[in-house]
């Protein structure tokens, strides 16, 4: 099976797919407490506690595991979350680290009469790092933490901490030796020039500066650093919480190979599958509302040529099962 979306709550659907048939998956979750999607009761993102909502999540991506080829990688895009707890109104909510904003708000805030224990009214939760340790207990390799700078957040109007700006991407493996096409994602790198073995010096015409000690040569790039500057770039059509194609593109690029499959568990408005065709890869994945289908399929075509999309339909899970 490729490209190919099932529709539904991913803990069921996923077991669909073949095992050891996806190289790679990238994937952004629901963040908790922001938004209520609807049509199910126990959303993903909507637990009552932090530890619900990763616990959930470490199970959807053991069901992962089970998809990924044994040299397969798993990169996790997740923002945190500020716990907010208002005694009189007997009720605590999470709040996302963005503006107040109708599009950014939840459609229904998770409200609770008990006061979660260990955190404090403005405490920053820590979901990320909560999230990551968690699968790492499950079996995974923690290989990366990666720093998605966004040089256009949304504004806050706090004025005791700084503006979020930033949310993270972790890179795990299956195993301890994976694949990572290293090469795909170097970047340019400045000419340092080349040594004069001479008299030990170096040379760098035009620039005046000295290159660091030690270099023999020039070289035209570097190794990808890990803060990623990416602009939010909103798809207007999609469903509120797209990330931008230029974010997971070094992803499927580094963890994949021309022809692999991509599996995106969280598919929302197609971003992944987009991306992942447009770089000559398959796509697989699920997504809750059956809804998006259109929009995934329109979003795939108008990010990659259409005599070059599969022509393949989304499905729903109930035709296969």
């Amino acid at each position: 099976m490729k490209d190919l979306i099932l529709f539904g709550d991913c803990k069921k659907t996923l077991s669909a797919f073949l095992p050891k048939s996806a190289r790679m998956c990238v994937t952004s979750p629901p963040y908790y407490g922001l938004r209520d999607y609807g049509g199910e009761d126990k959303q993903i993102g909507q637990e009552d506690t932090p530890e619900e909502f990763i616990n959930n999540l470490v199970e959807v991506f053991r069901e992962v595991r089970d998809i990924l080829t044994d040299d397969g990688t798993l990169w996790v895009n997740l923002g945190d979350s500020y716990y907010n707890y208002r005694p009189s109104k007997g009720q605590s909510y999470p709040k996302q680290t963005v503006s107040k904003t109708k599009q950014d708000l939840p459609d229904k805030c998770a409200k609770r009469a008990n006061k979660l224990e260990g955190l404090k009214e403005k405490d920053l939760i820590g979901i990320p790092w909560l999230f990551a340790f968690a699968m790492r207990a499950d079996g995974w390799y923690l290989r990366q933490d990666i720093i998605w700078h966004k040089p256009n957040p949304m504004p806050e109007s706090v004025k005791d901490r700084c503006t979020k700006s930033h949310e993270y991407i972790f890179l795990f493996s299956k195993n301890k030796k994976y694949f990572y096409d290293n090469e795909a994602i170097k970047e340019p790198a400045k000419d340092w020039g080349t040594r004069d073995r001479t008299n030990g010096k170096y040379h760098n015409e035009g620039t005046g500066l000295q290159p660091h000690s030690g270099l023999t040569k020039s070289y035209p790039t570097k190794n990808k650093r890990s803060v990623w500057s990416v602009t939010n770039k909103p798809y207007r059509q999609a469903h509120f919480a797209t990330y931008p194609p230029d974010l997971i593109e070094p992803c499927i690029k580094a963890g994949s190979e021309v022809g692999d499959i991509v599996l995106d568990p969280f598919m929302g408005s197609g971003t992944t599958a987009a991306v992942a065709k447009s770089l000559g890869r398959y796509y697989i994945g699920c997504e809750l509302h059956e809804d998006y289908g259109n929009l995934i399929e329109e979003r795939v075509k108008s990010y990659h040529p259409v005599n070059e999309v599969s022509q393949e339909p989304c499905i729903n899970i109930l035709d296969i099962i």
